[in-house]
């Protein structure tokens, strides 16, 4: 809250300071909304440096002062060249503007390469909150809870969004299947809303393998290079992150966690939706999805129920509880067919 009005004061400061000086020579609401504009792009810069390792910010600074070194030298030589004065001018503002930019953008790629902590204990804590960051693949993304969870605090540390799984998330959300194409936008919202949150740190990072064409196996090589832990819901990526002694958050499983605990011969109310595979059965849903099977209550369908539990049942996807229809006191008694059903 306090960087919110801070940001906003700053804001507020220079479209009063413009309007009142009028810059440019522009009218008094005009320069103010300038200036309210030119502040706005500074807060967006600003964000946007936050979100940068050290090691990157290193780099970006590195090179942009690189760079205007290089364009000072360079523009000594054109002062020396026979132009008019004008077009000196632009061609030196130019020069400067392109060697800055260029080390800028250069400087921040190659900023992984440097060893901050080589330059003293200053830096000694940026490995550690690279140790803390996570690694975030598309399903997980596209499923949306991790934008809850973050904002709950459940999950601190920095939240790592690769370039490559940006174009898968693309590549499904230009794809032909309507699907697909919705799953892939729900994603890149979801992206968007994570990023716009100021109390989730989220950052897209250019590593890439190469010479690794599965995205899952890329992930992991980047969880590894970064010591960072792989968050997902998708079982097989689960098992082959463990395979690869690389850490791993399922979200499925923290929802499996929450779930509250029933014991059998727990009592409960449950609406039947459907019926089930095997004869006889109607299965309904808790709260939190879990599926309820519940014997003799195919004819139930449609009503809600007081079911015994008999058993649960713990699968790699989900819990699943199995139950019976509670009648005059005595659980799973199957009633008596009336004519009518008989008849059919």
């Amino acid at each position: 809250m306090d960087l919110i009005l801070l940001r906003l004061l700053f804001v507020a400061l220079l479209g009063g300071v413009c309007y009142f000086l009028h810059p440019f020579g522009l009218t008094g609401w005009v320069s103010a909304s300038v200036g309210a504009g030119a502040a706005g792009a500074v807060i967006v810069f600003e964000l946007r440096v936050r979100a940068l390792s050290l090691r990157r910010l290193i780099g970006a600074v590195a090179g942009s002062v690189l760079g205007i070194f290089g364009a000072a030298l360079f523009c000594l030589v054109l002062r020396s060249a026979p132009l008019s004065g004008a077009t000196s001018a632009v061609l030196q503002i130019f020069v400067l503007l392109l060697m800055t930019y260029v080390g800028l953008l250069v400087g921040a790629n190659k900023g992984d390469l440097l060893n901050p902590a080589a330059l003293g204990t200053v830096f000694s804590g940026e490995r550690p909150t690279r140790r803390s960051a996570k690694v975030l693949d598309t399903s997980v993304i596209i499923d949306g809870r991790i934008a809850d969870i973050a904002e709950a605090g459940f999950i601190d540390g920095m939240m790592v969004v690769p370039e490559f799984v940006l174009r898968e998330l693309q590549t499904v959300a230009d794809s032909t299947d309507g699907s697909k194409r919705q799953r892939g936008r729900r994603g890149l919202d979801m992206l968007q809303k994570m990023q716009s949150n100021t109390n989730i740190q989220v950052q897209i990072v250019p590593d890439d393998f190469p010479s690794i064409r599965e995205v899952d196996l890329k992930l992991l090589e980047l969880a590894k290079k970064w010591e960072a832990k792989v968050v997902t819901n998708d079982f097989n990526l689960n098992k082959v992150a463990h395979l690869h002694h690389v850490d791993v958050l399922n979200i499925n499983d923290l929802a499996n966690a929450l779930k509250p605990v029933v014991l059998p011969g727990e009592k409960m109310n449950v609406l039947i939706l459907k019926e089930g595979k095997e004869f006889n059965q109607g299965v309904g849903y808790l709260d939190d999805g879990t599926m309820v099977v519940v014997d003799h209550a195919r004819r139930l369908i449609g009503k809600a129920v007081e079911i015994t539990v008999t058993s649960v049942l713990q699968t790699a996807s989900g819990k699943m509880i199995f139950g019976k229809v509670e009648e005059n006191g005595k659980p799973g008694e199957t009633p008596r067919a009336t004519a009518a059903e008989m008849t059919h």
